[in-house]
C-alpha cells in the first residue's frame, strides 16, 4: 500500500473523531433535562397539597417523560460514542451498563425506535388523562403518530432479526421448509 494511500486511510479514520463534540452537545442537552426534572419536581413538591388528584398524575407523568428522554440521551451518548467514535475502555467498571456489551448500529437503531415508543405513550397518555382542549383531530394524529413509531420499531427489529441469521441457518430453514410442504 502506498503512504498516500496509508495517510488517507488514517484521515478517513480519524474523521470519527469529529463526532465527539456532538455526544458532548447531546450531554449538555442532558443537563438542561436534569434541570427541567428538578424545577418540575419542585413544583408537584411545592404544590402537592394544592393539586387534584388528577394534576398529580400528569406531573408525575411529565417526571416520567423527562426521565425516558434522559435514558434516551443516556443511550444515544454512551452507545452511539462506543460503537461510532472509540471504545470506552470500561470492561472491568462496576457500573457498566450490560447492553453495552451487545450493543451496534442495528441494535442502537431498535433501543432508540423502542424509546421513542414508550415517550410517546406517555404523551398519548397524558392526552388521554386531560384531553380538556385538544381536538378530535389531535387526537386521532397522536394515534396515528404513536401507532407508526411502534410499526417502525416492529419492523427495525424484524429486520434486524432477519439479518442476524447466518446464511446457513436460513439455507437449512428454507430446506425444511420445503420438506414440510412436500
Amino acid at each position: 500500500m502506498n503512504i498516500k494511500k496509508m495517510r488517507l486511510n488514517r484521515l478517513i479514520f480519524s474523521s470519527r473523531w469529529l463526532q465527539a463534540p456532538l455526544y458532548v452537545g447531546l450531554m449538555a442537552a442532558q443537563a438542561v433535562y436534569v434541570y427541567k426534572f428538578i424545577q418540575e419536581l419542585v413544583n408537584l413538591l411545592w404544590n402537592a397539597t394544592a393539586f387534584t388528584e388528577t394534576e398529580i398524575m400528569l406531573s408525575v407523568l411529565g417526571l416520567i417523560d423527562i426521565v425516558m428522554v434522559a435514558n434516551l440521551l443516556v443511550m444515544v451518548i454512551v452507545g452511539g460514542y462506543d460503537v461510532f467514535v472509540s471504545r470506552l475502555s470500561i470492561d472491568t467498571h462496576p457500573d457498566k451498563p450490560e447492553w453495552l456489551d451487545h450493543v451496534n448500529a442495528g441494535t442502537m437503531k431498535i433501543k432508540l425506535a423502542v424509546s421513542l415508543v414508550g415517550i410517546s405513550s406517555i404523551h398519548l397518555l397524558t392526552t388521554f388523562i386531560n384531553p380538556v382542549g385538544v381536538s378530535e383531530s389531535i387526537i386521532k394524529w397522536q394515534v396515528i403518530i404513536h401507532m407508526t413509531f411502534v410499526l417502525s420499531a416492529l419492523l427495525l427489529a424484524l429486520t434486524d432479526r432477519l439479518m442476524s441469521v447466518p446464511h446457513v441457518k436460513k439455507r437449512e430453514l428454507k430446506k425444511s421448509t420445503a420438506n414440510l410442504h412436500s
